[in-house]
């Protein structure tokens, strides 16, 4: 079976931001900020209208991340790993 380690709390992962430098810090998944309901749909039902080319059919976890001194936010891929 395969996870996102940072959804399940296995690891903590803080980047830089692109803008400023300072720390990001995981706001949990992308998907989830849709809107008030995203949070509760199916992942694979709200990858086939994410509209990122093939995100369905990856074994990644969309991330937000915000930069703890500038605001500025990103996305990033995380790869699900096997359990």
């Amino acid at each position: 079976m395969k996870a996102c380690v940072l959804c399940n709390g296995i690891v903590e992962y803080r980047g830089l931001c692109k803008k400023c430098g300072d720390p990001t810090t995981d706001q949990g998944r992308y998907y989830d900020f849709y809107d008030e309901y995203s949070a509760y749909m199916d992942i694979q039902h709200v990858q086939l209208a994410d509209g990122i080319p093939n995100s369905s059919c990856s074994d990644t976890c969309l991330h937000l991340f915000t930069c703890i001194r500038c605001g500025d936010e990103e996305g990033k891929s995380i790869d699900l790993t096997e359990f």
